[in-house]
């Protein structure tokens, strides 16, 4: 039977028991402000922004999507969607979403599909569509029946980016690979990423490279990833993929990344969700870290299990938090 990658921190279970582009840059971390922006969120973990500063948020726990208007009101978008339970009983389902030309590309981790929905007329206060109600692609199918040099068996539609032509690229934490979809529904595995050697005396001999944040910077792809058990700090990696698929090292040092954007001077800004004890993710040990000319810089720490960032208008940030169920507002 396989186990699922599903919300982030099953995926950090089941690697225990089995071995849009941003146009701003952040400043130095003495000019950052944090303030509260949304609340009482149900697990959050995508975020996508729209051209109106509208924030678009998978809500795990609720299988719902909703928005969140920049006076911090949020309102139901989507609802229904299936929402199952960890051994851990943690939340599992909706992972990221993108948003383009009105329409919001969806990935489900328990449903293996990518779910489309558009949302171009969608004013706060309407009545939500539901899940029954979209188009959906059965990708994580594609995924299952590939036979990969390394197979998981295993799918978990975790994040995505849009490429060149317009193609969409999938980020599968199941598979460990990126998934390619064209503008016609053609797919192919466009990237894998093999395990690597465990550094440490605990654990299997070699862990798994597991693909969770993916951006597209104009000539290439970059990637986080986290690493499975015993999850070693600072093992994790900003991979850079050429548009051919060959898979490269852009900068190492890291501890376990899950989302990526792009600043005004394509600058990685990533978010690593936690540090690892004996009991697994540590709460508020997450990070927002910035990597320049190879140096790496400490924006913002002690963050509760953080999971995706997105950029608002000039000098703004927003970053969710998972376990708090918080939407923080960063400017400068």
């Amino acid at each position: 039977m396989r186990t699922k990658l599903l919300s982030l921190v099953s995926l950090f279970s089941l690697l225990l028991t089995t071995s849009c582009l941003d146009h701003r840059e952040l400043a130095s971390p003495s000019q950052l402000q944090v303030q509260d922006f949304a609340s009482r969120l149900a697990a959050p973990l995508g975020m996508a922004i729209d051209n109106k500063g509208w924030i678009w948020v998978t809500e795990v726990a609720a299988g719902r999507v909703s928005v969140i208007t920049p006076d911090g009101k949020s309102y139901p978008v989507i609802t229904g969607f299936s929402v199952a339970l960890s051994p851990e009983n943690t939340p599992d389902g909706l992972n990221h979403l993108a948003y383009k030309d009105g329409v919001l590309y969806i990935l489900h981790g328990v449903d293996e599909k990518l779910y489309k929905a558009n949302v171009a007329s969608f004013k706060p206060g309407d009545q939500p569509l539901t899940v029954n109600q979209l188009d959906s692609e059965p990708i994580g199918q594609f995924v299952l029946n590939y036979q990969f040099a390394q197979d998981t068996d295993d799918s978990n539609l975790y994040n995505l980016t849009f490429g060149p032509n317009g193609d969409l690229y999938i980020a599968d934490a199941g598979a460990n690979a990126i998934i390619r979809r064209t503008k016609t529904g053609e797919l192919s595995v466009f990237a894998t990423f093999p395990n690597i050697q465990n550094p440490t005396n605990v654990g299997p001999p070699f862990i798994q490279v597991v693909p969770t944040g993916i951006v597209f910077d104009g000539t290439k792809f970059l990637v986080t990833n986290l690493v499975g058990y015993p999850f070693p700090a600072g093992l994790s990696k900003i991979y850079q993929v050429d548009t051919n698929g060959t898979v490269s090292v852009y900068k190492d040092g890291f501890t376990s990344l899950v989302d990526i954007i792009l600043g005004a001077d394509k600058r990685p800004i990533v978010v690593s969700v936690a540090e690892f004890g004996a009991q697994g993710p540590t709460p508020n040990t997450g990070k927002i870290l910035s990597t320049v000319g190879g140096q790496t810089t400490t924006l913002l720490q002690g963050l509760n299990l953080p999971t995706s960032i997105v950029g608002g208008a000039a000098n703004t940030y927003y970053f969710s938090s998972l376990v708090d169920g918080t939407v923080k507002k960063i400017t400068y």
